[in-house]
C-alpha cells in the first residue's frame, strides 16, 4: 500500500486581500475576468495577468488548452497562482509542467515523466472539486473523442490557499454542483479498495460535514452561511481521493461532459444513485453497510433507508432528472458504457465492487 501523506501546503486567509500581500510581478495570475474584477482589480496588483476567458469557455478542451500553451511561450515568468473553479485549476495543473514546445497531446504521451516547470498556488473559487490538493487535470481530448484525466506527481500543487470570501459571489447553480462533485468525491473515497484509515478519516469528515451543512442550507434557505465549512469539506474531499481514487460515478460523467456538455456536478448528480444502487445490488454486505452507518448518523434514521434520504436530499441541493431530457439518445448507451470500460480504467480500478460493461450499461439504462 502506498504512504498516506498530504504534500501540498494548506494555508487559510480570512480575506484575498491578506493573501494578495504575497503576489509580485514575477508571478503569473491566470483566472475568470469576473474573478480578476472583483477581487484582483481593486488591490492595483503589480503581476501577470492571463485571462482564462480569452482562450476557453465551459470545461476545458485539448485545442483551447493548446492555445493557452503556445500564447505563454513567450511569457517569462516564476510562480503560476491560478484562481478558478475546476476547469481554471485543470487548465493550470497542465501549464505548470509544459515545456515551451508542449502540446495537450504531448504532455500525455510523456505522463510518466513529466516534471514541473512552476511552482504552482491554487487558489479555489469554489466548494466542489478539491482539485488544490490532487494532482489530477481532467481534459476534453476532442481529437480523441474522449473526456479524460492526466494524472502526474508533478502536477500537484505546491500550496492550496483556502479563502472563504472568494464564495460570496458564487452562483446557486454552481455551488449545488460542486458541491455534488465534493460530495461524490467522499463517497466513491471512502467506498474504494484503494483507501486506507487515514484516507478515510477525510472522507467521513468531508461527508458529514457536506450532508449535514446541505440538511441546514435547506431548512434555512441560505447555503452562504456554511460557505467556510463547504470549502473545508471540498477540501479534505480532495485529499482522501487524491489518495484513493474516483471511482464509476465519475466514469460514467465523463461521456456526458465530453459529448453533451453537462456539467461535471450535475453528471455525477444523474450517475451517482444509479451507480450506487448497483453496487448495492452486486454486493450487499461490505464498506458500503459502514457508509450506512455512517449516513443513518447524519439524518438520525435507519441504516437501511440511510442512502434513500441521501437521494432526497441530493435533489433537494439540485433536482434530478433522466438521461433523455438532456438529449442523450437511448443508443447512445452502449457506446457510453463500451467507452468508459475502455478508457477510464484508471477511475473503475477504486469500484467498491468490479463492473462489467453489461453493469454499467444497466446503470445508464436506469438514468435514462
Amino acid at each position: 500500500m502506498k504512504p498516506f501523506s498530504i504534500q501540498t501546503e494548506i494555508v487559510e486567509y480570512d480575506t484575498f486581500a491578506q493573501f494578495a500581500q504575497e503576489l509580485g510581478p514575477k508571478d503569473l495570475l491566470f483566472c475568470g475576468k469576473h474573478t480578476y474584477t472583483d477581487f484582483v482589480e481593486p488591490l492595483h496588483l503589480d503581476i501577470q495577468t492571463m485571462f482564462r476567458e480569452t482562450y476557453s469557455k465551459g470545461e476545458p478542451i485539448d485545442g483551447d488548452v493548446d492555445a493557452i500553451l503556445a500564447a505563454l511561450k513567450e511569457v517569462e515568468y516564476e510562480r503560476l497562482i491560478a484562481i478558478g473553479g475546476g476547469s481554471v485549476i485543470d487548465i493550470a495543473k497542465m501549464i505548470a509542467v509544459a515545456g515551451k514546445e508542449d502540446t495537450v497531446d504531448t504532455l500525455f504521451d510523456q505522463k510518466d515523466s513529466l516534471k514541473k516547470k512552476h511552482p504552482l498556488i491554487i487558489v479555489p473559487t469554489t466548494c466542489g472539486t478539491g482539485s488544490e490538493v490532487t494532482n489530477i487535470s481532467v481534459i476534453n481530448r476532442v481529437s480523441k473523442g474522449v473526456k479524460m484525466g492526466l494524472a502526474s506527481p508533478a502536477m500537484l500543487p505546491d500550496q492550496a490557499i483556502l479563502i472563504t470570501d472568494l464564495l460570496e459571489s458564487l452562483p446557486y447553480s454552481v455551488f449545488a454542483t460542486s458541491s455534488i462533485d465534493a460530495m461524490v468525491h467522499s463517497v466513491e473515497s471512502f467506498l474504494s479498495p484503494n483507501g486506507c484509515t487515514l484516507s478515510r478519516i477525510f472522507s467521513q469528515k468531508a461527508l458529514e460535514t457536506i450532508v449535514s451543512c446541505w440538511k441546514k442550507s435547506v431548512e434555512k434557505g441560505d447555503w452562504k452561511s456554511y460557505a467556510a465549512e463547504f470549502l473545508k469539506a471540498s477540501n479534505w474531499a480532495g485529499i482522501a481521493f487524491g489518495y484513493a481514487g474516483c471511482a464509476a460515478v465519475h466514469a460514467c460523467a465523463y461521456p456526458l461532459g465530453s459529448v453533451y456538455h453537462l456539467s461535471h456536478g450535475q453528471s455525477n448528480q444523474i450517475m451517482f444513485q444509479p451507480v450506487m444502487k448497483k453496487y448495492k445490488k452486486v454486493q450487499p454486505q461490505g464498506r458500503i453497510n459502514d457508509l450506512e452507518d455512517l449516513l443513518s448518523k447524519v439524518f438520525d434514521c435507519c441504516s437501511e433507508q440511510a442512502l434513500e434520504e441521501l437521494y432526497m436530499l441530493m435533489d433537494q441541493i439540485l433536482k434530478s432528472e433522466p438521461l433523455h431530457s438532456f438529449g442523450v439518445k437511448e443508443s447512445d448507451l452502449e457506446t457510453f458504457a463500451h467507452d468508459v470500460l475502455k478508457s477510464q480504467q484508471r477511475l473503475l480500478n477504486n469500484n467498491y465492487v468490479p463492473l462489467s460493461q453489461e453493469d454499467v450499461l444497466e446503470i445508464y439504462k436506469s438514468a435514462y
